[in-house]
C-alpha cells in the first residue's frame, strides 16, 4: 500500500512540475492576447519599405498553442477590389524564438511553411522580425512587424 501510495505522490508531483514549467515559459514573454498591427517594414537585398497599409486593418490573435490573422480593408468592401485574407497555424515560442507553421491561409500557395521570428515586448508592442521566405513565390525577405496589444 506504502509504494503505491508512494508512486501515486511522484506522478502527481512530476505531473505538477511539468505543467508549471510550461506556464513559466508563457509568463516570460507575454505574447498570449489579440495585437492589431501599427507598423510593417520589409527588406528584399539592400532595399527597406514599409509594407504597412492604412487602408487596411490587420489583427492577429495567439492562444497558447496557435495564432490567426486577419486582414481587411476599412472601406468595408465598398471599394472595386475589396481586400480580405486570413491565415492560421501552430507556433513554438522558446525564449524569444516565435516560430509560425501557417497552416491555413487564403492564399494557399503560402501554406505548409515555417518562419522563425524574434519577437520582444515593450509595453503594449510586440515587435517580430525575421525571414519570410517562400521559394515556390520568389519571397525572400525579412519583415518586420510591429503589433499594439488591444485591450478588453
Amino acid at each position: 500500500m506504502k509504494i503505491k501510495l508512494s508512486l501515486l505522490l511522484i506522478a502527481i508531483i512530476s505531473c505538477s512540475c511539468s505543467v508549471n514549467q510550461n506556464k513559466t515559459n508563457q509568463n516570460d514573454l507575454p505574447i498570449i492576447g489579440t495585437w492589431e498591427l501599427i507598423s510593417a517594414t520589409s527588406t528584399e537585398k539592400d532595399s527597406t519599405f514599409s509594407t504597412f497599409d492604412p487602408k487596411v486593418k490587420m489583427i492577429k490573435i495567439i492562444n497558447p498553442d496557435h495564432f490567426a490573422f486577419f486582414v481587411h480593408d476599412l472601406t468595408m468592401g465598398k471599394e472595386p477590389n475589396p481586400k480580405f485574407s486570413a491565415g492560421a497555424g501552430r507556433y513554438i515560442l522558446v525564449n524569444d524564438t516565435y516560430t509560425e507553421y501557417l497552416e491555413y491561409f487564403s492564399n494557399r500557395a503560402w501554406e505548409n511553411n515555417k518562419f522563425e521570428f524574434k519577437v520582444s515586448i515593450k509595453n503594449d508592442t510586440l515587435i517580430q522580425k525575421g525571414v519570410e521566405k517562400v521559394e515556390k513565390l520568389g519571397v525572400d525577405r525579412i519583415i518586420t512587424e510591429k503589433y499594439k496589444r488591444i485591450k478588453k
